[in-house]
């Protein structure tokens, strides 16, 4: 690697490394972006991994958030080729009554489907839909005064309860299980403080822009945003694993998309005591076990609503997933494991070869778990959707270390970059007045491991990015 003199050097090309990059870019600034895989995007890859022909998202796969993201918004990836589909229904939720509950773009619709749970749905999310465009920014940033304090505070209030308490709203099984589903997205016990959190975001932007995925695969968003970051003159350089601090040229400013074991292995001599020990004693969260499948023809779900779903929640009732989770978080493989489904290929014939399909899904289990779960993955689907094993043709599995050895940032397989509950909520990766700052002048986190966390959003990396604006180029938004 040249040791041409740069402003700005990120470390990492998942969407934060990328929405740094670009953050600082715009700014006019010199930017480079080192990525240690040959491939650009982080958890924003796809790669034939069955059967020639069939396109899969190694990681990340539908993407509400990267579509209703305030800086991705701001940028001009249609003219780079990101194109993306929005199935008619954004998640389904199957029991074993062949029913299934699901969230669809109108709140009156997903409303009135839950019958007896109608008005106390209305209720809870429709202010949210007013609300939402005026503090998303703040939602998804670090904690600091809002823009909108009444606005951000009613949010809190719904946000911040277990989601086992904000379930007890609803009196049917269906809509205490489509609550239930979404909240099992933050990783954790339903029982924990702020997993209300994560639900209240997916269903409002769900409401309001739907649950997309990006034809083509998900490696799309990462190739639209490096594009459109090379446009404005940057640079990027692939497979080279940065380990060390003297790896780098020299920059005024260096941001990591990278977790705290993997910072303080790279910089972790340059920061004070108590800031190492602060990041020692960052938390990961569960892991999860992963699988791509090649299929004959389309997942066969009773439900019709699963049909017209991208993404479908298994799990049956809200104490069924709630158990699931809890058994998970302590130690256990659940013989029904909540288990996270996409089926991208009903919506985007480019994932798959002319009447074949492909299926993407993965189940929580303990962090840095071995322990093949594809048989509990499977049984969970057929389940819902008798005749399922029938038409695998092909599958392709990754545990928990297996996935962190796809990406380093998946800690034991944790792909949150950090449990995001209420003791780490506001103080990731550390408590210090501007969380992107380390303890050494130039130094910078813009990972999912600091505010928002986990996600397609880019929202880590354009605030820290923003942070070394004002700290090393007095640049002010």
């Amino acid at each position: 690697m040249s040791k041409t003199e740069f402003d700005a050097v990120v470390v990492g090309s998942g969407p934060n490394g990328l929405a740094a990059a670009i953050t600082l870019q715009r700014a006019g600034l010199s930017v480079l972006i080192l990525e240690g895989k040959p491939q650009i995007g982080g958890g924003l890859r796809s790669m034939e991994l069955t059967l020639p022909g069939f396109l899969h998202d190694t990681c990340s796969a539908i993407h509400p958030l990267a579509a209703g993201s305030p800086f991705f918004r701001t940028l001009p990836l249609g003219s780079y080729g990101l194109e993306y589909i929005e199935p008619p229904v954004a998640a389904a939720h199957p029991f074993d009554d062949g029913t299934a509950a699901v969230l669809t773009r109108s709140v009156e619709e997903t409303a009135r489907l839950l019958g007896a749970d109608e008005k106390a749905y209305l209720d809870f999310f429709k202010p949210l839909l007013n609300q939402w465009p005026r503090i998303d920014a703040d939602v998804l940033g670090p904690l600091s005064l809002p823009k909108h304090p009444i606005d951000f505070a009613l949010f809190g209030l719904k946000a911040l309860p277990p989601s086992t308490w904000i379930g007890h709203l609803f009196k049917t099984k269906q809509a205490r299980a489509l609550w239930a589903g979404m909240a099992a997205h933050s990783i954790q016990p339903l029982s924990n403080f702020a997993t209300s959190a994560i639900a209240t975001v997916l269903m409002t932007v769900g409401h309001l822009r739907g649950w997309p995925l990006p034809k083509g695969g998900s490696q799309q968003i990462a190739n639209a945003l490096a594009s459109y970051f090379v446009s404005l003159g940057g640079k990027i350089e692939t497979d080279f694993y940065v380990t060390n601090l003297s790896q780098l040229p020299s920059a005024k400013a260096v941001l990591f998309d990278v977790t705290p074991r993997q910072l303080l292995q790279i910089a972790g001599h340059r920061f004070s005591a108590l800031y190492r020990w602060q990041l020692n004693r960052y938390r990961y969260g569960m892991g999860v076990f992963k699988i791509d499948w090649a299929l004959d023809g389309p997942i066969p779900f009773t439900a019709e609503g699963c049909h017209r779903a991208g993404t479908v929640h298994i799990g049956n009732t809200l104490e069924e997933i709630a158990a699931s989770e809890r058994q998970a978080a302590g130690g256990q493989h659940p013989e029904k494991p909540y288990v996270l489904l996409a089926q991208q290929s009903r919506f985007d014939e480019t994932r798959a070869p002319a009447g074949k399909h492909t299926a993407w899904a993965y189940c929580h289990v303990p962090n840095g778990s071995t322990l093949d779960q594809t048989a509990a993955i499977e049984n969970q689907i057929e389940r819902f959707a008798p005749g399922f094993r029938e038409r695998i043709l092909a599958r392709h599995t990754m545990n928990s270390i297996q996935m962190q050895e796809h990406n380093p940032n998946y800690i034991g397989g944790d792909i949150n970059g950090g449990i995001i509950d209420i003791g780490q909520l506001f103080t990731r990766p550390a408590l210090r007045w501007s969380p992107y700052r380390t303890s050494a002048k130039g130094l910078y986190i813009c990972s999912s491991s600091t505010p928002p966390g986990g996600g397609v959003h880019g929202m880590c990396g354009y605030q820290a990015a923003q942070r070394a604006l004002k700290d090393v180029f007095n640049r002010l938004p």
